[in-house]
């Protein structure tokens, strides 16, 4: 056998995520708040970072520059204070999807992602906005489905059980048959679980206890609401000239530096390199802190002339949106208004939103009209609704898709039980039900 060794040159450009781009990435998902407190973290280590809070004008200069590499994550110089559902697995999501298509397509399933934890949409509508095939989907959702706690991104109960059964290694025959017929565990038809499950009642029990120390909601766990008790990020306002978006300047955080300090420091040899190296990390900072700030103004400006009409009618206007609308619209990737879209709160006449609020897709039977409905201002409708029925006689799935369709868009019996579902309002029999308990 003849074994020769070849040597061959070639070029190619690719991109590489250093720790400087990495840590510019984290400020980006970062609210004004936390983001100031890691300001006041740096400046604690860095003689050279002034603690001055007053805010200062935005430059217009793009970010660029150079920093140290010796960088740590700017998320976990954070006090360490409750993560929201969404901040959790976008910070999981960075380590698993290097790849930046992955990473799209990832973020288009946070996107969809429902406080309880599940998957709010359709496989099919997922993969139809990513351009994916529909065994490509399931390959992306089997990825993403395997961020911590386990049960997140399932379509509906027993895959949000079996998620977490598997990831425990509990799940038998036994244990299978049991979330095969969820249905029988319901009516506490035990007996006829025993028969399809083909075992003792002593086995279906230990079974039924360990179903017991599963969450079906695993995403009810982290901060949902307190997020508002916070200042907002941004600040929407009706203007001379139409409504106006600005920054909240009063816990907008912003980067000072001692230089004449720095300068006269480095004039001696001894010190002259330790100062030169926190110098370089502190401008840096202050440069990354000014890109952070005008992206993050850039994406609110743009979510709020694409959501003229809830600001002028209220969220039943919302008009439908997507991350890749507003990335192609500012010229950034999907992912970075992704992340800075996480957690960040607007402030608007209508109320506090968070961002993400403002991302829906278009409405099924309605995306090819001339003002689509978005599902997100059909499923306020569907609320709407019922809180203004009458409790002894409340409406019905059909008399709410009849009232909908009638003025906007056309919507089918079982759509409405499924976004009732979502807003975890329960059936009119248990509405009537619940009403005649208030009223004896």
């Amino acid at each position: 056998m003849n074994i020769q060794l070849f040597q061959r040159n070639a070029q190619q450009q690719t991109l590489v995520m250093t720790q400087q781009m990495q840590q510019a990435i984290a400020l980006l998902q970062l609210s004004n708040t936390d983001l100031q407190s890691y300001i006041d973290k740096e400046a604690e280590e860095n003689p050279y970072i002034a603690l001055d809070h007053a805010p200062r004008p935005l430059p217009s200069l793009p970010y660029s520059g150079t920093a140290s590499t010796e960088w740590d994550d700017p998320a976990s110089r954070l006090s360490n204070g409750p993560l929201s559902l969404y901040a959790h697995v976008a910070a999981q999501f960075d380590l698993m999807f290097a790849d930046p298509t992955d990473r799209f397509v990832a973020d288009r399933f946070l996107e969809a992602l429902d406080p309880s934890g599940w998957l709010g949409e359709p496989l099919d509508v997922i993969a139809a906005d990513c351009h994916m095939t529909q065994p490509e989907a399931q390959d992306m959702l089997r990825r993403v489905q395997d961020v911590e706690p386990a049960g997140l991104f399932a379509r509906d109960l027993a895959e949000c059980l079996a998620l977490q059964a598997e990831d425990r290694g509990m799940m038998t025959p036994v244990f299978r048959c049991l979330l095969d017929h969820l249905q029988r565990l319901a009516a506490a038809d035990l007996n006829g679980l025993t028969r399809v499950c083909q075992c003792s009642m002593e086995k279906l029990r230990d079974a039924l206890k360990q179903l017991r120390s599963l969450n079906p909601k695993p995403g009810a766990d982290f901060v949902q609401e307190t997020t508002l008790e916070r200042e907002p990020d941004l600040i929407v306002t009706r203007g001379k000239t139409g409504w106006q978006v600005e920054l909240n300047r009063s816990t907008l955080p912003s980067v000072q530096i001692d230089e004449p300090r720095a300068v006269h420091n480095g004039r001696n040899p001894a010190s002259h390199d330790y100062v030169t190296e926190r110098l370089n990390v502190a401008r840096w900072l202050r440069r990354a802190v000014d890109h952070r700030n005008q992206t993050t103004l850039a994406v609110g400006v743009e979510i709020m002339r694409r959501q003229i009409g809830f600001l002028d009618h209220g969220p039943a206007h919302l008009a439908p949106m997507t991350l890749a609308d507003v990335a192609q619209a500012i010229g950034v990737h999907e992912s970075t208004v992704s992340r800075v879209t996480t957690g960040l709160l607007m402030a608007t006449p209508q109320g506090t939103f968070a961002l993400k609020r403002f991302f829906s897709a278009s409405f099924p039977n309605d995306a090819d009209s001339e003002n689509p409905s978005s599902a997100a201002a059909v499923r306020y409708q569907v609320q709407k609704l019922i809180d203004a029925e009458d409790p002894a006689a409340p409406l019905s799935d059909d008399a709410i898709a009849h009232t909908i369709s009638s003025g906007g868009p056309v919507l089918a019996r079982r759509t409405v039980a499924k976004y009732r579902d979502m807003l975890g309002i329960p059936s009119s029999f248990a509405r009537r039900r619940q009403g005649k308990l208030k009223a004896a």
